[in-house]
């Protein structure tokens, strides 16, 4: 029982340990960051382009594609998920590879506008710094925005607008629930998910979309259905 006690002070020092260096780590990766451009202007040079759509200017469709998919907890947690990082952890290792992440919208957003696209640990560390100072700066719906309009869509497109635009000739504010389901999923890997790129993978990517929001309450399975007849 005493060794017993002791493994656990030891482990129990070596995260606290771990936890403080990392601490240290990415506060100073993300304030070496920032002394090159402020968070502030960095956002600016998202919410200032000629094409900036707005959150009001969201179809509902797209905004509930959007959470249901990334991030569907998102108004209901902080700049990070504890819940959702367990869950990817718990996710990655029972099917033995790293594919989920457990990032969260903001987390991403902090991805997009604060940092190179780079995976790496530090990056990382940097990121959730970054997250909870974009929170504190800007509300949610803000933050989805600038998600959407800093994100990669593949064959060019940055952004929801040049993506709408670029695939279906219109508006974000006219997008259909078919082609918000289609353009929610393909930030998530643009190089497969493209719609010009692999035309199956982006259906079977879309279809994915189509079932999180039957999950989550947003339509309902014949919606869903009718979509992908």
């Amino acid at each position: 029982m005493k060794l017993f006690k002791k493994l656990f002070i030891i482990l129990f020092i070596i995260l606290i340990l771990i936890a403080s260096f990392g601490f240290i780590i990415g506060l100073g990766y993300y304030s070496s960051t920032l002394k090159e451009k402020p968070l502030i202007t960095r956002v600016e040079t998202i919410t200032k382009q000629e094409h900036f759509t707005s959150f009001e200017q969201l179809p509902k469709n797209y905004v509930n594609a959007v959470i249901a998919t990334e991030d569907h907890r998102y108004y209901n947690h902080g700049a990070i998920d504890p819940i959702g990082i367990v869950r990817a952890f718990y996710t990655n290792i029972r099917d033995g590879q790293f594919d989920e992440g457990g990032s969260t919208i903001t987390q991403q957003v902090a991805k997009n506008v604060v940092f190179n696209q780079d995976k790496n640990i530090i990056r990382k560390l940097g990121e959730i710094f970054a997250a909870y100072d974009l929170e504190k700066n800007y509300n949610k719906d803000e933050i989805l925005a600038i998600y959407v309009n800093s994100s990669y869509f593949g064959d060019g497109y940055y952004g929801i607008y040049d993506a709408s635009m670029g695939y279906y000739k219109k508006e974000p504010k006219d997008l259909t629930l078919l082609e918000a389901s289609m353009l929610a999923g393909v930030p998530n890997a643009p190089s497969v998910y493209a719609p010009t790129v692999n035309p199956d993978l982006a259906k079977k990517r879309q279809k994915h979309v189509l079932n999180k929001m039957v999950q989550y309450g947003y339509i309902t399975q014949e919606e869903a259905n009718n979509v992908l007849k």
